[in-house]
């Protein structure tokens, strides 16, 4: 074993929990910025078409991640299918994602914790936070994924208990009022709502496709990762959409709309401020923001590995500890999010809160990544007809064209409510080109990989 090969020791049920773990943290937080714009009905909208797009992609998604089982993922897929330019493309896009969405994540874990300590600086508890469990994450993989499911399947539990507390208290009225963009009626203005909402309804689901990057630590991915990928996802849906109708029936949902702690929030309104169920809702609730955190830095982290091992970044990224993991990648990424942390209050864009404006950047670079995705996997089903697919898109050409159209139709509509984030994400698309016109040596001196020059070896 090389020092740039990564150790297969993950099995289905950890592939699982890194799966949902990465995002679950959209279900604590974040997608309800998404009512500020849209109302309850026009967000429930944004969402359902959201979830359709999602459960396509991800059903398309995992014929790549078997067929190439590569720490790259997406960049890995992209660069087979379309170059090195295409593998550009789809690697920075991805790295962009996994870069911004967790200084959104640390924010929350900051404002969870303030609920029970008020003195605590919700900045301090976010960096603590990326001390943490960027160390856990450097201890070694193994590690990592079994405290991930152990937080995953702790967080699911505490949803379906969110549910069930709220429940009694829940008011079908209470969801539908003013539920088009502040308004009973639907008009030309909740239309505008509902496109304006995409980012917040994509925060439900966003980094699912992260557990491609564990593929090459992953045992037998080809049996393994349909499993998690599909098990994966339908958890996702539903516990996307039960936590956000329940919240939203609780009470007067609008005073959830601005806020990084609304599950807290909501049922303070149906069982007090002063309910042990409120307390545990707030401890167990950072599991939630703990999972996902914890796994989009093992995501990133393996997305700036690949990169510098072809030779995309700086090679030095591409260094494992003694534990086989990339700590380099880590703590560089992590440099990145608290920079981003102390950012807020300095930098306004387009008036929103700093974790709106990083939950929306991250979504861009999904969003950029899912369509180069989905186009990879129409060319490589015309330029390599007999790569082994243990897994076939489902419904094939249909199911991934329906991910591809609705990506596409996300993409136009954030950029027309999201021009100066959009813009940004571009100027960040522009440098890591320029980079990687003046370093065409580096990826000549990259090591060999079989998997991105078109062979279907493992």
């Amino acid at each position: 074993m090389t020092t740039q090969t990564l150790k297969p020791t993950l099995g289905t049920i950890h592939l699982w929990a890194i799966a949902v773990g990465l995002v679950i943290s959209g279900e604590y937080f974040g997608w309800s910025y998404g009512w500020g714009v849209a109302g309850t009905l026009g967000f429930l909208v944004s969402a359902v078409v959201v979830a359709i797009m999602y459960t396509c992609f991800i059903f398309s998604f995992t014929e790549l991640t078997t067929a190439i089982p590569h720490a790259g993922g997406p960049f890995a897929y992209s660069r087979r299918a379309f170059g090195e330019k295409g593998g550009l493309v789809a690697g920075l896009a991805t790295l962009i994602e996994f870069v911004f969405a967790p200084p959104a994540i640390a924010l929350a874990i900051g404002a969870y914790l303030n609920v029970q300590f008020p003195e605590l600086d919700p900045k301090t508890a976010a960096v603590g936070a990326y001390i943490i469990f960027m160390g856990l994450n450097i201890l070694g993989v193994k590690i990592a994924a079994t405290f991930e499911l152990i937080v995953t399947v702790l967080a699911v539990i505490e949803l379906l208990v969110f549910m069930g507390v709220v429940a009694p208290g829940f008011s079908f009225s209470n969801f539908v009022i003013n539920g088009w963009s502040g308004s009973n009626t639907f008009s030309l203005g909740s239309m505008s709502g509902i496109f304006a909402a995409i980012p917040f309804a994509i925060w439900f689901f966003l980094a699912i496709e992260g557990a491609a990057m564990a593929a090459e630590e992953a045992k037998d991915p080809k049996r393994t990762i349909p499993k998690a990928y599909v098990s994966g996802i339908l958890t996702l849906v539903f516990l996307a959409m039960g936590v956000m109708i329940m919240a939203g029936g609780a009470g007067d949902w609008k005073t959830l709309s601005g806020i990084n702690d609304p599950l807290p929030q909501a049922m303070k309104m149906v069982v007090g401020e002063h309910s042990g169920w409120l307390h545990m809702l707030v401890w167990v609730g950072l599991f939630g923001l703990v999972a996902s955190f914890h796994g989009i830095i093992l995501g990133y982290s393996r997305q700036g590995f690949a990169l510098a091992r072809a030779g995309y970044l700086p090679a030095g990224l591409a260094k494992l500890s003694r534990f086989q993991t990339p700590h380099r990648a880590t703590i560089a990424g992590g440099i990145i999010g608290i920079a981003a942390i102390y950012s807020d209050g300095i930098i306004n864009l387009q008036g929103m809160s700093l974790t709106a404006a990083m939950i929306t950047m991250a979504v861009f670079g999904a969003i950029v990544m899912y369509i180069i995705s989905m186009l990879s996997l129409f060319k490589l089903r015309k330029t390599e007809p007999n790569l082994e697919r243990t897994f076939s898109a489902p419904g094939y050409p249909i199911v991934p064209a329906i991910a591809l159209t609705l990506a596409v139709v996300c993409l136009i509509a954030m950029v027309w409510f999201n021009l100066v984030i959009a813009l940004i994400f571009l100027g960040f698309m522009v440098i890591g080109f320029i980079y990687f016109s003046l370093t065409k040596h580096q990826r000549d001196n990259a090591q060999g990989d079989v998997m991105l020059s078109g062979s279907n070896s493992i």
